[in-house]
């Protein structure tokens, strides 16, 4: 399959997301699992930027090539008010955007925000990094970036 096919078969998905997202009255573009959101943005056809903590990117590990605008930071998470203004500057409204934190919660929030600011094609990375608590109460084993073999580094 040449780039051009393939790059064709991973927007439609998109589409399809969008129309869902729109029919159930989300603010923002839709949620896209974490492998279709690779494929995207390793096919050059959006970016992703990673909303998590400083801190969380540098201990828990962080997608290679990814953007950072924190959504909040400290351990009181306080929300970051420069935060669509960050994001603009690093992508544009217009651009295809992933948003990851850590379980996808954030990310749904800043993806809400970014919608309301005029992004139009912003979508919240499901799962997260890390994915849901299990049973022992830990991360990493219930879905989640890292659960589905992706790419990532840790410092």
């Amino acid at each position: 399959m040449n780039i051009a096919n393939t790059t064709d078969s991973l927007a439609d998905p998109l589409e399809s997301i969008r129309s869902v997202a729109l029919a159930t009255g989300l603010s923002y573009a839709g949620g896209v699992h974490p492998e279709l959101a690779w494929a995207l943005v390793s096919a050059g056809q959006a970016v992703l930027v990673d909303v998590r903590t400083t801190e969380e990117r540098k201990f828990v590990g962080h997608v290679p090539a990814s953007l950072h605008v924190a959504w909040a930071s400290g351990t009181a998470m306080t929300r970051n008010p420069r935060f669509v203004r960050e994001l603009e500057a690093k992508t544009g409204k217009n651009a295809t955007v992933f948003l990851l934190c850590r379980s996808g919660k954030r990310s749904d929030l800043a993806a809400e925000a970014a919608a309301k600011a005029g992004f139009t094609r912003v979508f919240n990375v499901l799962e997260g990094f890390e994915g849901e608590i299990d049973e022992q109460r830990h991360r990493g084993g219930l879905g989640g970036w890292r659960s589905h073999g992706l790419p990532w580094v840790q410092d």
